[in-house]
């Protein structure tokens, strides 16, 4: 449980810096951030996989880059469900996906490492 609480802590601090670094992101408060993290979450936990598992040929065919389309339409898909989150364009989103899994991954790796 803690670790989970951890993850959303972290996800929640990467969607925060999102708007600080793309002028088509806003997030009205702290609370919404919570929220959109935690939808992501669970969008990520559930409905990811199975996209994921249906646009298998092309992720091959294009050696993982639909991944980065998935996560970004993932990300717009979360903006348009939590509302004070707003991405202008799917342009915004791609980059931000890709900012967002950057920030989670050093967040979570350093973290990780540090309780070894």
């Amino acid at each position: 449980m803690t670790r989970w609480l951890l993850h959303w802590a972290i996800a929640t601090i990467a969607l925060m810096a999102l708007p600080y670094l793309f002028d088509g992101i806003t997030i009205n408060e702290p609370m919404t951030a919570l929220m959109a993290a935690l939808v992501l979450g669970l969008i990520n936990t559930f409905i990811r996989p199975i996209v994921s598992l249906l646009t298998l040929p092309l992720q091959i065919l294009s050696l993982g880059l639909v991944t980065l389309l998935i996560n970004a339409a993932l990300l717009f898909l979360v903006s348009s469900l939590v509302k004070g989150f707003h991405i202008d364009t799917f342009g915004t989103a791609f980059w931000a996906a890709i900012v967002y899994g950057l920030i989670n991954w050093a967040a979570s790796s350093i973290l990780s490492n540090d309780k070894k």
